[in-house]
């Protein structure tokens, strides 16, 4: 079956989409969370109005960029999860692998947590903490998926990984924020210690039986 005109215009408004996110994120790495809507439709060459168009408002946009971002992410936890090394040094990468992200892109992290005391009038609506919580629930979740497939928790097992993950994200999330703020230490220090705040409760519990390991 060959291609329809509708199915031709789908692509081309994805394409456009996707080029108009890539916009977004060259602003968001100059401006940080005081990036507007629009330097952003500066940056592409369109109007406002079409920016609108293709996203609704600022909280649109705010949502494609944290998915677009939240799923890099995930994809280097993944990789970092599956690497061939033992339990402490995967908790070890794992933890690593979030702080180099938020270190090598520290304005498009405070775009996404943050919210702008700049911000133009027609954005002051804007409420990053409405839109962040579910990004660090998705990450929470996601990995709290992991956990259930490769750690044996015992007969609690479903919700401690829920627990397990939502809690190590939050923790993260906490810390990495301090950090990059403050600097008290290089981040293998950080790496460290977080891990060794996790590290008991992990290093006794036993792979999952048939699970990839952990």
């Amino acid at each position: 079956m060959g291609t329809t005109r509708q199915d031709e215009q789908a692509s081309a408004a994805e394409r456009r989409r996707q080029e108009l996110l890539e916009a977004a994120d060259k602003v968001v790495l100059r401006d940080g969370p005081g990036a507007s809507m629009n330097a952003i439709a500066a940056e592409a060459g369109i109007t406002k109005p079409i920016l609108y168009r293709h996203f609704g408002d600022k909280g649109g946009l705010y949502r494609a960029l944290a998915v677009r971002h939240t799923d890099a992410l995930l994809d280097a936890l993944r990789a970092a999860l599956d690497a061939p090394r033992d339990r402490r040094e995967r908790v070890e990468a794992t933890l690593d692998t979030y702080l180099a992200a938020i270190e090598a892109r520290p304005q498009v992290y405070r775009f996404l947590m943050h919210p702008a005391e700049d911000s133009p009038a027609s954005e002051r609506g804007f409420d990053v903490g409405q839109h962040s919580a579910p990004l660090l629930r998705r990450l929470g979740e996601e990995l709290a998926k992991v956990i259930a497939e490769r750690v044996d928790l015992g007969p609690e097992s479903e919700e401690l990984a829920r627990v397990w993950g939502h809690g190590i994200v939050g923790m993260m999330h906490a810390a990495g924020d301090w950090w990059l703020r403050d600097r008290p230490c290089d981040r293998a220090t950080l790496v460290r210690h977080l891990a060794d705040l996790l590290w008991g409760r992990l290093a006794a519990a036993g792979d999952r039986v048939g699970g990839p390991g952990f």
